[in-house]
Order: C-alpha cells, then sequence, then structure tokens
C-alpha cells in the first residue's frame, strides 16, 4: 500500500508539470502584456496553441530523415523526464534517487544535441544558423551549469536535490556569498537556455536574430506541438529547480499526508507565480543584445560560478 502510494504521488508530479508548463507561459505573456497596458491573450492561450497543432498535418521536407521526425517526441521525452524529477511540492519521492543536478543537465544536454541536428537535417540555412547559434550557447552554458552544481555539492555535501532541499533548509545554510553568486549564474543561464530576452526573442521570427526559432521554422503539426510544449516544460523546468535549490519552502515529505502535500502544492504554484512575475518585468525592462554578444553575456555567468566555486573553496580551507 505504501509503495502504491508513493507511485499515485509520483504520477501526479509528473502531470503536474505537464499541465503547468503551458499555463506558466501563459502567464507570463498576460502579465507582459499588461505592463505593456495591452489587454493581452488568455493564459490558457497556449492550451489552445498546442490542441489545435495536434489536430493539424503534418508537412514534411522531401529530404527529411527519420531523425527530423524522431527528435520532437525524444525532445519531449527527455525534458518531461528531468522535469518530473525535480522536487516540486514533496521531496523524496519514490523516483528521487534518479534527481541527481548531473543527470538533468545530461538530459537537457541531449534533447539539444538532437534539436540542433534536426535543425540542420533539412539543409535550410535558418536551420543551420540556429543549430550554430544553439552550438555557441552550449558551449557557454553547461560548464557554466556544471560550476553551479559543484558549488552547491561543496555546500550540501550532494548533489542530489533532495538533499540539498533538506540541507537549505536547515539553521546550518546561514548567509553565504557562494550561494548568491550561485543563484545569478543559474538565472542568466536560465534565461539564455529558455530562449528569453535579452539573448533571445520567443516572439520574433527576424533571421537575423532568433535562435531556438530558426531551428524550428520547417517543424508543423504534431511535431510542432511536442516542440513548443517542450520549451514551455524546459521553463518550468528551470523555475522549479531554482525554487527547489534556493526556496525550498514548504516542500513535504513522503507520508506526511495530503494537507501537507496540499500546502506544498498552493506553496509551488506561488513560487512559480512569483519566478513568473519576476521574468515578465525584468523582460519588459530589458532590450535585447546583439548575438553577438550573447558570449559576453553567458562568459559573465561562467566567471561567476568560477568565483562561487572558488569561495566555498578558500571557505572550506579556512
Amino acid at each position: 500500500m505504501v509503495v502504491i502510494s508513493a507511485l499515485l504521488v509520483q504520477a501526479f508530479q509528473m502531470a503536474l508539470v505537464v499541465l503547468l508548463a503551458p499555463l506558466l507561459t501563459g502567464f507570463i505573456r498576460l502579465i507582459k502584456a499588461r505592463l505593456l497596458r495591452r489587454r493581452g491573450p488568455s493564459m490558457v492561450q497556449p492550451y489552445r496553441d498546442i490542441l489545435r497543432l495536434l489536430r493539424k498535418e503534418v508537412v514534411l521536407a522531401e529530404n527529411a530523415s527519420w531523425l527530423f521526425r524522431v527528435t520532437p517526441y525524444l525532445i519531449f521525452a527527455a525534458t518531461w523526464v528531468a522535469a518530473a524529477i525535480i522536487p516540486t511540492f514533496a521531496t523524496d519521492l519514490i523516483f528521487s534517487w534518479t534527481a541527481d543536478l548531473i543527470a538533468i543537465i545530461a538530459l537537457l544536454g541531449s534533447a539539444r544535441f538532437f534539436l540542433a541536428l534536426a535543425g540542420m537535417d533539412v539543409g535550410t540555412s535558418f536551420g543551420g544558423i540556429g543549430s550554430s547559434r544553439e552550438a555557441m550557447i552550449a558551449t557557454l552554458a553547461e560548464p557554466s551549469m556544471l560550476l553551479i552544481i559543484f558549488t552547491l555539492a561543496l555546500i550540501a555535501g550532494s548533489t542530489q536535490l533532495s538533499s540539498i532541499a533538506a540541507f537549505m533548509t536547515s539553521p546550518q545554510v546561514g548567509l553565504r556569498v557562494s550561494l548568491a553568486i550561485a543563484l545569478i549564474a543559474l538565472v542568466m543561464v536560465a534565461i539564455a537556455e529558455n530562449a528569453r530576452i535579452p539573448v533571445d526573442n520567443p516572439a520574433t521570427h527576424l533571421e537575423l536574430t532568433m535562435v531556438h526559432e530558426a531551428m524550428v521554422l520547417e517543424y508543423s503539426g504534431r511535431h510542432l506541438a511536442m516542440i513548443e510544449l517542450a520549451a514551455s516544460l524546459k521553463l518550468l523546468l528551470y523555475m522549479t529547480l531554482i525554487a527547489s535549490m534556493f526556496a525550498p519552502w514548504k516542500l513535504a515529505e513522503v507520508g506526511e499526508g495530503p494537507v501537507a502535500y496540499l500546502v506544498g502544492i498552493f506553496a509551488y504554484l506561488g513560487k512559480l507565480a512569483v519566478g513568473g512575475a519576476l521574468l515578465a518585468l525584468f523582460e519588459t525592462a530589458t532590450a535585447k543584445m546583439r548575438v553577438f554578444r550573447v558570449p559576453e553575456f553567458l562568459g559573465a555567468a561562467l566567471m561567476l560560478g568560477l568565483l562561487a566555486t572558488l569561495l566555498r573553496f578558500v571557505s572550506r580551507s579556512l
């Protein structure tokens, strides 16, 4: 009975992240529209877009290979697995032992790898431009993430998210400069990984500026629906990752009962709302930078991650 209950809670978390991902995207779009004094689309518009794409016919290029057809499902599966194992409203779930930061980075890197290959598979100029820019971003974003992981592992003594969340709620954390620097670096990496302003504009199709959209221009129908849902899941993943590591408040533990789970769910929804509102405010007040300045932006995140790691080493030696 205990195993069945744990499986049900884990299945609920897997369904929760899929259901909330389009809502988070719609919430951010609505907040941005209101900040610009526009009415804006409904919060449920992403759901309508995904359902509309699922009903449409898939149009494939003549030279599209099997990789082009399989990639949307691989991207969605890898992103869904990575988002589902991160603690949302509860810790120590039945699959929490797989919620390792290095494993999550590996899953996201695999999804990026296949998306870049699919962008070049058809042979269009836009796909090649987008894939090359995505590779440029990855060469700086992934080392930055690894340095952030090393910093947290040195502080918490583990790379498992449940252990990190438990340590962050303990009184022995205190005020640490390395944690603040790691948080800033993680936010910068999350903005770049999700193709948000100032790195990229998800609402534009200008060939001189787009990165993510350039790789998916040839997709349509259910393939595009899978990619759009995976993009929303990735945004939710990074917000959940930041919340579970730096704001792990009101996280329930397995066996505490429905009331604790309900409190954890409402706390999780509040964290997503605050994160989405802050992201919308930041994007409204910030202009998009040139593509050639993106390495400078991610280089700063890399240096911040390195500084956080060095500070942790110095503090341990003292």
